[in-house]
């Protein structure tokens, strides 16, 4: 069995939990009301207990263990931290060993994955899920499976499940509520209070319970070596789509330059400020509110930066949300279905430039051996560019979308098929116009695709100002003009990686990573194979999958 890196027992405790709450498991010497499920692989719980495990000894790859919950209710907001590790003899594998998530929601069919990972690490990994408002019981499942690696191991150390949001946190448990110091080799945050006595910088008392024995985080500029040393505290990434008002107490003390500022950052990486320190002295507690929108996965980062070692320091403490706004405004009211169409009925919020006059047509095919039909159901409408009606030289055909609001990020995917062509740049490109400064911005084009089949594309953008997703298509010259086909345009907030998960409804699956959680039966020679491309025998299938045009299919 593979040798687990497993910190102290004490290091899993939480702190003041007297009677955990149901669905929690330290995994000490029970399993809390979890069961293996007979047909897969065994969990094992560990006799020194600590934690509850699969690996390479007891299966082969493509094996799996799967772990379920007794069943659970909860109305409210919820908030479930996994501390996990995966082991693995090698870093990378074409079929890594991973973990998995899903919530089996009472009344349905399919299994909701929540959450995946299949990063090895030396040490344990602290994971944050929230679990929307829901008035039906369900159950965690939890599912091991093991890759191609002749050594590998699936480890849980712990599950905890607390009412409440995952991006709250008072300090008082060991797991840090999973905020995480960047660490940086002058300037960290620390924990302060209880039974820490090493700083100067140490309150007499927290402000969760304002007491000497409550604990908070804090950091200070006594070890500052050069200009600007920076400090970041970083909460888990939300996992949900949430907006509302998000708090904080805190106290500073400076002496010279301090900024402290509060930001969110995307998967990206890309920042946004949404709150910076206005006073130069606070010596009590004091509370500072913040408009929160995260439509899509983000990070809270309170950073705060020093100008000199005698710069003074920052505490923080009770970190909590709520889902009315701390201002008076709205909800975040943009539905980007309305940025989306499929052609079935109409062309949507679409509209045409009337300068270039009707250089899109809707229409209608029915398919056969030559050409295919739509791509939303091969019976249906999709649009066409460069018809025997609008073939000129120096043609241009310009299909403009709905106004999008600026500052957020967008994935536009869409499909699009290209007949007749020579070459094919810019047979079809991808502009932004942004409406305030009347721009255009070129972010995609054509340059080589299969013929005849519908191809996915997928892009990731964000603009400051509001805009308009442009598509464009160009007919150069009289010997070099074809026909270019377009399709199911969607719209969603986030990056294009992400909202693959968060888009995606139990029992769906593209075949483009995996199976899903999908299995076979082998009960005679024939089975179902995953696949890329053509299949090897002519006129025996198509000549791409449906998702994307030519990678795979099953």
């Amino acid at each position: 069995m593979l040798l687990l890196c497993l910190l102290t027992g004490q290091v899993f405790l939480f702190a003041g939990a007297v009677e955990p709450s149901a669905g929690s498991c330290a995994f000490e010497d029970s399993t809390c009301g979890y069961e293996s499920d007979y047909i897969f692989l065994p969990w094992i719980l560990n006799e020194e207990g600590h934690y509850i495990s699969v690996d390479t000894s007891w299966g082969t790859q493509g094996e799996k263990a799967v772990l379920t919950s007794p069943e659970l209710h909860s109305e409210g907001w919820s908030c479930i931290r996994l501390i996990y590790q995966i082991a693995t003899a090698s870093e990378t594998s074409f079929d890594p060993t991973r973990l998995n998530l899903y919530l089996r929601l009472q009344g349905e069919s399919f299994d909701r994955l929540l959450w995946s990972a299949k990063e090895p690490s030396d040490s344990w990994l602290i994971a944050s899920l929230d679990l929307r408002n829901t008035t039906k019981k369900y159950k965690i499942v939890l599912e091991g499976v093991l890759g191609q690696d002749n050594s590998a191991s699936i480890a849980v150390f712990e599950i905890k499940r607390t009412s409440g949001y995952c991006i709250e946190c008072d300090f008082e448990e060991n797991h840090l509520c999973g905020f995480m110091n960047q660490w940086n080799p002058n300037v960290n945050w620390f924990v302060g209070g209880g039974n820490i006595r090493n700083s100067q910088s140490i309150f007499p008392r927290d402000h969760t319970l304002n007491s000497e024995l409550g604990h908070y985080m804090y950091v200070d500029s006594i070890y500052v070596k050069h200009f600007q040393e920076v400090a970041q505290l970083v909460s888990p990434k939300t996992t949900t789509p949430m907006s509302g008002c998000l708090s904080f107490y805190y106290q500073l003390q400076q002496e010279s330059g301090i900024v402290f500022t509060l930001y969110m950052r995307d998967i990206n990486g890309f920042y946004e400020e949404i709150w910076k320190i206005d006073s130069t002295m606070n010596t009590d507690w004091s509370l500072a509110e913040v408009d929160f929108n995260a439509p899509y996965p983000m990070e809270v980062i309170f950073e705060v930066a020093f100008n000199s070692a005698k710069g003074g320091y920052v505490a923080l403490d009770d970190i909590s949300f709520s889902p009315d706004y701390c201002s008076n405004q709205t909800g975040f009211s943009f539905n980007p279905a309305e940025a989306s169409c499929n052609f079935e009925e109409d062309l949507c919020h679409f509209y045409q430039d009337h300068k270039d006059g009707p250089g899109w047509s809707r229409v209608k095919v029915k398919p056969n051996a030559y050409r295919t039909g739509d791509h939303t159901t091969g019976l249906g409408y999709y649009l066409l560019a460069n018809t025997k009606f609008t073939s000129q030289p120096g043609y241009i055909g310009r299909l403009y979308g709905p106004s999008l609001p600026g500052n957020l990020q967008y994935c536009l995917r869409f499909y699009y098929a290209v007949y007749g062509f020579f070459k094919m740049s810019d047979t079809l490109a991808v502009y932004i116009f942004e409406e305030n400064h009347m721009v255009q911005e070129k972010i995609w084009s054509v340059l080589e695709s299969p013929k005849g089949v519908w191809t996915q594309a997928e892009i990731t953008f964000k603009k400051p100002m509001p805009c308009k997703v442009v598509f464009l298509s160009w007919c150069k010259s009289f010997w070099d003009c074809g026909l270019v086909a377009l399709d199911d345009i969607s719209v969603t907030l986030g990056s294009c990686q992400t909202t693959e998960m968060w888009s995606s409804f139990p029992g769906e699956c593209t075949f483009e990573k995996d199976e899903c959680a999908f299995t076979q039966e082998r009960r005679n020679r024939s089975s179902w194979h995953r696949r890329r491309g053509q299949t090897p025998t002519s006129y025996t299938g198509p000549k791409g999958d449906h998702t994307t045009g030519d990678t795979t299919c099953t």
